[in-house]
Formats: structure tokens, sequence, C-alpha cells
């Protein structure tokens, strides 16, 4: 199997596939994603369209996992014939687009649960059919860093119950899982772009507080400076 992402909860889910016995045929991300591990071959892309001839023949289970991955999958790789999975930050598909925007929007507007989802990628951003969903309680006062660490645990336990599930059937179809949200939304530049707006929101103190993870998230920390 192929991982497509970058940090932590890439290497991570890597990991624990190496320790399940599992073989990774190969990482690909960013050049800054690489790692020192010689054991785990890596290719270097902002693109993973422009690398879907080497995806496919490189994988040999059929399978690739996207894992905090801000690239989208396009016809290139989507028509390889290759299944991906896309471990998704948020309930679907209510919380489509950038995860650690969606999370900010649903706490402004009073949400006590997000969710940690797991859907095959089609030709839409976030719109394929989903697998499987891990619920986690948004506490009333807390701060946004420590909802999106609980959320990252929540992905990763996620990744851990379904990398059996789908390595051992190809066609697996996930478990019975309803849609999250009435209407959904996308969450994307835009979205980012009209954070400041909201700042006579009640629970704007709380759902923008960064804490130690405004180095790690650049682009909201400068939309919300």
């Amino acid at each position: 199997m192929i991982f497509v992402g970058e940090g932590a909860l890439l290497w991570r889910a890597v990991q624990h596939t190496l320790d399940s016995g599992l073989a990774v045929d190969l990482v690909c991300g960013p050049a800054a994603a690489r790692t020192a591990r010689p054991d785990v071959p890596f290719l270097a892309a902002t693109d993973v369209n422009t690398v879907a001839a080497e995806l496919a023949a490189a994988c040999t289970d059929g399978l690739v996992w996207s894992v905090n991955n801000r690239m989208i999958f396009r016809a290139p790789v989507l028509s390889t014939g290759l299944r991906i999975l896309n471990v998704h930050h948020g309930p679907l598909p209510a919380y489509r687009g950038l995860p650690e925007v969606a999370l900010v929007y649903a706490m402004l507007r009073g949400e006590r649960e997000f969710s940690a989802t797991l859907h095959q990628v089609d030709e839409g951003i976030d719109t394929g059919r989903t697998l499987a969903a891990e619920p986690y309680p948004i506490g009333p006062n807390d701060p946004y860093h420590v909802v999106l660490r609980r959320g990252l645990q929540t992905c990763h336990h996620l990744f851990e119950r379904c990398l059996s599930l789908a390595a051992a059937d190809p066609e697996w179809i996930g478990e019975p899982t309803p849609p999250m949200g009435a209407d959904g939304g996308y969450f994307g530049r835009q979205a980012l772009i009209r954070l400041p707006e909201h700042r006579s929101n009640p629970n704007f103190g709380r759902a923008t507080d960064l804490g130690f993870l405004a180095g790690y998230l650049p682009e909201l920390a400068a939309a919300l400076a």
C-alpha cells in the first residue's frame, strides 16, 4: 500500500502499518515530509497527479491511504484503478474542505461533537462514499488547540481500526455510517479569509485559541492576526 500526505499523523500511520506486519510500498508527499527512514521509499511531489504512473507501478495491493494530505486527487490518479481512502478530520458531508478551518466554524456554531471520517476518494472534494466515522466531544469551554489535538488522536484511532479491514478486503464497503450534518458545507480558502468577520461571535475566543499550535497552522494564524 501507498501513503500520501505529510506530518506526524502520516508517519504514525506508516509506523502502525509496519508494526502490523503490512507492507508500505511508498510514501508520497512534499519534499519537507521526507524522513530519515531508509526502509521506507519516499517520492517527493507537490502535485500527486503528476506522479500517477509512479504510484500505480509501486503499489502492490491497489490501496492508497491519504493521511493529513492537502493534495487533491484528480483524473491522472483516479484513472489508475487504485483505491484511495482518505482520513478526513470532520464529519461528512457537513464539514468538507480544510479540516483546521472547518473545526473553527464548528466551534463558532457551538457544535458539541465533531468526528474523524474515512471515505473513498472520488472526483469531488470529500464527497466520496463514507466508510467509517468516529465522533468525539467538544466541551463547552474547550479551546481550539485542545479540540484539534483530540481530533488528531481520533483520526489516528480511526485509521488503526480500519487498516486491517481495508487491507484484508479490496472491496470493503465500510461500516453503516449515516451522513453527519443536514446540508453540508465546504470550508476552504474563502471560509478562511472570512473568519475575522465572526469576531462578534461569543465563541470566537476559544474557537480561535490556537495556543502552541499557532506555529503549525501559519495560514490560520495569519488569517486571525
